[in-house]
């Protein structure tokens, strides 16, 4: 027996996958920008011996990096759940 969701009973199905995908966009936008702005603070400060401003700067980074990894990670995550409730 396959029990599988059905995603076509939800209204207004076109527009929400539409809706998720430019949130997922904007966010991955956000977190490229961030990532290049907080790389040029880090190398700008850590150049000019300014050792708080670096630190904010690679911590800008890190945080960006993750935000991007996260939103690319909560897609796959979703679709290996999706297969493995099917084989339950």
């Amino acid at each position: 027996m396959d029990v599988y969701p059905d995603f076509d009973a939800v209204g207004g199905r076109s527009t929400l996958i539409g809706i998720v995908g430019a949130l997922l966009t904007i966010t991955l936008i956000i977190a490229v920008l961030m990532l290049i702005i907080c790389a040029i603070v880090w190398a700008v400060s850590s150049s000019t011996g300014n050792a708080t401003s670096a630190a904010r700067g690679r911590v800008g980074v890190f945080v960006s990096i993750g935000a991007a990894a996260l939103a690319g990670a909560g897609v796959a995550w979703l679709n290996f759940l999706l297969r493995v409730g099917t084989t339950l």
